[in-house]
């Protein structure tokens, strides 16, 4: 049919040029926030492309759902703008014939939806925290770079090394510096290298040296020479995480164990997916112009409908999470209240 046609076209030409829009805007914002956290030493640099990658996939469904709601929006104003919906009208068309056609054109975008929340958005965060995670857990000697002064972790450290032999564990002329509560101490060796077989976690076997361990307080300095010295560097080796956050388990996991905080992440997943096929609905419900007036004010509206309901998802998140809430109750106070006020304004824009 030459409206369902018409209709569609104009949808998919809304609907590609706005997501690229929204695209290009959350991945600058994404990228900044990134090259940061690699400059603030919080993610390997190695792996901004990654980590920007995981997240972009991770907001995927929002950016969706915006661009969906946008281009429903624009394009029913630009109908009442250029007299078109007058035509439609006038031919016995009403509101409601326009609700079949958008619902056929954003079906398959409603099911990319559903299947990036409940399938990829775990996924990627939990590679997100396991990218984290390992950066955080290397070793305190693995931070060190050859003729490069570098401070550990926790800040207590500064290690120094003058060369190293090739890709192997082994360093030599290694200088650390470790200050603790009241104490300062120095230890110069002429060969160190990594034992990852330790119990307590990783070890420097350091051999042929000497440690000046200085008193602060009492300014008492005592020397010794070693030919074999332990210094503990960090925990176990690249640890496995045991405990995600609820945002990186998978779906069916958190079915299978309902704890409030599982639930509360399970409406939110639920709640995006619902979220999406309501926004349709009043997006043909609250579209509305004409050729003398401006229209600005209806795309306006229309972004702050999306934030407010953006943020009463993640309100009933944090509500079921702390138990003040059911999950059932969440999402039919929310999303069926909001429902039937969409279908309210369609009746009240059809008389």
């Amino acid at each position: 049919m030459l409206f369902d046609s018409t209709l569609r076209k104009e949808l998919s030409r809304s609907f590609g040029g706005t997501l690229v829009v929204i695209l290009t805007i959350v991945l600058t914002m994404m990228l900044i926030r990134v090259l940061g956290m690699a400059a603030g030493g919080q993610v390997s640099p190695q792996d901004v492309v990654l980590l920007l990658g995981y997240t972009a996939l991770g907001h995927l469904p929002t950016m969706l759902s915006l661009s969906l709601f946008v281009a429903v929006v624009s394009t029913l104003t630009r109908l009442y703008r250029d007299s078109e919906m007058a035509v439609w009208f006038s031919s016995g068309l009403s509101l409601q014939r326009f609700v079949p056609p958008v619902l056929r054109f954003a079906a398959p975008v409603l099911v990319a939806v559903a299947a990036l929340m409940l399938v990829v958005w775990p996924w990627a965060n939990r590679n997100v925290v396991e990218l984290r995670a390992r950066y955080e857990q290397r070793s305190d000697l693995s931070r060190v770079a050859p003729g490069q002064f570098q401070s550990s972790r926790d800040g207590q450290r500064v290690f120094f090394l003058d060369k190293q032999d090739g890709d192997s564990a082994v360093g030599h002329h290694i200088f650390i510096l470790d200050q603790r509560e009241g104490r300062e101490s120095v230890t110069t060796a002429q060969a160190g290298q990594i034992d990852t077989g330790a119990e307590d976690g990783r070890r420097l076997v350091l051999r042929h040296g000497a440690r000046t361990d200085l008193d602060l307080a009492g300014g008492t300095r005592t020397i010794a020479r070693f030919d074999h010295y332990d210094v503990r560097i960090g925990e176990k080796a690249m640890a496995q995480l045991q405990d995600h956050p609820p945002k990186a388990v998978d779906t069916l996991a958190l079915v299978s164990a309902p704890t409030p905080r599982a639930l509360g992440e399970l409406v939110w997943r639920a709640g995006m997916v619902l979220g999406a096929f309501n926004l349709l609905l009043w997006g043909i419900g609250l579209a509305s112009g004409g050729p003398r007036g401006g229209n600005n004010w209806v795309l306006l509206v229309a972004l702050l409908g999306f934030v407010v309901y953006f943020n009463l998802i993640n309100l009933s998140q944090a509500w079921v999470g702390n138990g003040k809430l059911g999950p059932a109750s969440a999402l039919l106070v929310l999303h069926g209240g909001l429902l039937l006020g969409a279908l309210g304004l369609l009746r009240w824009r059809m008389r």
